[in-house]
């Protein structure tokens, strides 16, 4: 089987994956349609005083469909019309004649969605913010963002002590945005 790119509406790519898995039941085409994948990663997103995981799609609007190609290594029109005709699918990359997609960057995908990247971090803060220091000695201080460290989860916020800008380097946690 090869691996072959679908275009969805970007936000339905689940349910795109889903009608696809319940069509190819439903027309008995399960040896010529075989995995789908919805290439995505989990993500620690960091809001105020809270982290929460999320996922993050690698390609938001696509998706990876394994089809079994006919001999001219071409899909057939059966496949190509249940997958094109399916809601919220506006067609295949490479239009009326897909190329596959090379074995080796599918597995690199695949090796991607299961280990991951190192622990992805997104943030609110962002260079200049003021935020109000709510954990540690300098709590209840107010300061700017100075320098935001994405790959530490740290910030440096500069705070006035006394008359003079002190630079005070926090965890994402011991602050919150203004």
């Amino acid at each position: 089987m090869n691996w072959y790119v679908v275009h969805t509406y970007s936000g339905f790519e689940e349910k795109v994956k889903q009608s696809i898995e319940e069509r190819v039941k439903q027309k008995g085409l399960e040896g010529k349609i075989g995995r789908i994948l919805v290439p995505k990663e989990k993500v620690l997103v960091m809001k105020g005083r809270g982290r929460r995981e999320a996922e993050r799609k690698f390609y938001p609007g696509y998706i990876l469909v394994e089809i079994a190609p006919r001999e001219d290594n071409r899909i057939d029109e059966e496949t190509w019309l249940l997958i094109k005709n399916t809601m919220k699918v506006t067609g295949f990359v490479g239009g009326l004649n897909p190329i596959p997609v090379p074995e080796e960057e599918v597995k690199a995908i695949m090796q991607q969605m299961e280990q991951g990247p190192p622990q992805v971090m997104y943030t609110q803060f962002d260079k200049n913010d003021q935020v109000k220091i709510i954990d540690g000695p300098f709590a209840n201080f107010v300061g700017f963002v100075d320098e935001v460290d994405m790959d530490h989860g740290r910030l440096r916020v500069l705070v006035s002590i006394f008359g003079r800008q002190t630079p005070v380097d926090l965890s994402f946690t011991q602050a919150e945005k203004i």
